[in-house]
């Protein structure tokens, strides 16, 4: 058994934060069917996978993790025959997830009111980039908008320097994929004792909101603004830091606890360094006293006399908290990474052995799994709507109508 084995999903996503947040409920066991729009119907998400009968684009389906535990159909929801198909599906399923600036699903007719009157008990979560209401609810935006309004932008980066872009893992996937995936379980479980659905309603801005915490806090107790890369987390000090060594690659160093950091003067030879852990100052701001330069700059020195991997061996026995920086092809070799089963090598049926991120959620008595590979677009049409009770021959007359695809 798995743990959300019975749970279907309408996933109505065409951009990878939605398909994430999907991706982990499939793993856990919900059964996923993916609306994807016809190549010709002129929708944002059309035709994205249009060209899939390319060798090339066809091997890397078999990569494609976000997409696994998923059946595919094309639907057109501009036509009324594909809202009716739509409809149909909904009688049985459990939550719908769309990821559409708001307003656009009630021009589709799959808006959360048209739904629930189908089936109360849905789980309608919508992702969007401000929320579904509010000023700026139908402003476009991207991760490094919705975290510049968050705060969190400003405080990435070097002193004197504009700010860093961390790609777009903080608004994207940690925010709106696991915000979504987390509103989804809570409603469901709700729904276990009331019986009712209800809308789930995920802003990227806001998950980002809710991230800034730790910072929001401090700042509205003591107006601390933590300057850009220039106090104890982001930088500003040498025991919290990266450093290149002797193979010109990097090592991080996180020795925020004084004991760490004595361990890493007793590792180097260098006792005479211990005074210069952190102090709760550090947590405000960089200090002008140009020792802490002079600290950094001897750091620097000592770790180009060693390869990355010794210095990580010697610090590790010396209970320093470092790790290697790596490479992203480096990633998928890391031992306690495949101890976790985080790098899964799975047997594909035309293309062999692939690779895939694993399940980060770890169940000890339901456990999650790669059931199924990410299907090609609308590769389970005629199996799911075979399922909903329609003939060949209405298949085939949908199809001719440009109702499904």
């Amino acid at each position: 058994m798995l743990a959300l084995e019975g749970i279907r999903i309408l996933e109505l996503v065409h951009l990878p934060p939605g398909e994430l947040c999907t991706m982990v409920l499939g793993d856990l066991g919900a059964d996923i069917i993916k609306v994807e729009a016809l190549p010709q119907s002129g929708g944002r998400g059309a035709g994205v996978y249009a060209n899939q009968e390319a060798d090339a684009l066809k091997s890397a389906q078999a990569f494609n993790a976000l997409n696994r535990n998923k059946k595919s159909i094309r639907l057109n929801l501009k036509s009324t025959e594909g809202q009716q198909v739509f409809y149909r599906m909904l009688k049985d399923a459990d939550v719908v997830i769309e990821g559409f600036r708001p307003g656009a699903v009630n021009r589709m007719g799959v808006d959360y009111e048209t739904v629930k009157k189908i089936n109360p008990r849905i789980i309608y979560c919508s992702l969007s980039g401000y929320g579904q209401d509010g000023p700026y609810s139908q402003y476009p935006g991207h991760d490094i908008n919705y975290i510049s309004i968050a705060g969190a932008l400003n405080l990435i980066g070097w002193p004197g320097q504009p700010p860093a872009i961390p790609l777009n893992f903080l608004a994207d996937f940690a925010g709106a994929s696991m915000h979504g995936v987390a509103g989804i379980l809570a409603a469901l479980f709700v729904r276990e004792r009331t019986g009712k659905g209800q809308l789930v309603d995920i802003s990227y801005t806001d998950s980002v909101v809710t991230f800034m915490t730790f910072f929001l806090q401090m700042h509205f107790s003591s107006g601390l603004t933590f300057p850009r890369g220039a106090w104890a987390l982001a930088g500003g000090y040498p025991y919290y830091k990266t450093y290149e060594t002797k193979d010109g690659k990097l090592i991080s160093l996180g020795c925020v606890e004084t004991w760490f950091w004595e361990n890493l003067c007793r590792a180097i030879g260098r006792d005479d360094l211990k005074c210069y852990g952190l102090n709760p100052g550090h947590f405000i701001q960089k200090s002008d006293e140009p020792k802490w330069n002079e600290v950094e700059d001897e750091l620097k020195k000592i770790f180009l006399t060693r390869t990355r991997d010794e210095w990580f061996d010697h610090l590790i026995k010396n209970d320093v908290p470092v790790a290697k920086v790596y490479t992203l092809d480096e990633v998928a070799s890391d031992p306690q990474l495949l101890h976790r089963k985080m790098i899964l090598e799975l047997e594909h049926p035309k293309h062999g052995k692939v690779k895939q991120p694993g399940i980060a959620i770890k169940l000890s008595e339901t456990p999650g799994q790669v059931r199924a590979f990410a299907p090609y677009s609308g590769e389970n049409t005629d199996e799911v709507m075979q399922a909903l009770g329609y003939s060949k021959s209405d298949v085939e007359s949908l199809r001719k109508a440009n109702a499904i695809g």
